[in-house]
């Protein structure tokens, strides 16, 4: 019984995991790329607004971010729950 809590607490914790990563990337990718969009237009990154920065070069850059990210707090996690490779 004991084997079957702590695989449940590391499914808890990875599916927490998952969706807090996945809340940052929306944010970032249609958050600041589309529906703040206006706001950001004043704020200048090289050479064009910040809004239209995130939508075409910063989604995909914290998209990158966020795959290693997520494959460091696995490794942390799989340590944590004694399931590292």
């Amino acid at each position: 019984m004991a084997d079957n809590s702590s695989s449940n607490a590391y499914w808890a914790a990875n599916i927490k995991t998952i969706k807090i990563f996945l809340v940052i990337w929306f944010v970032c990718s249609f958050g600041f790329g589309i529906l703040l969009r206006p706001m950001l237009s004043g704020i200048g990154v090289g050479g064009t607004d910040l809004g239209f920065w995130f939508a075409q070069q910063g989604s995909i850059i914290v998209f990158l971010i966020l795959i290693f990210a997520y494959a460091a707090k696995m490794n942390k996690l799989d340590r944590e729950h004694g399931v590292e490779e």
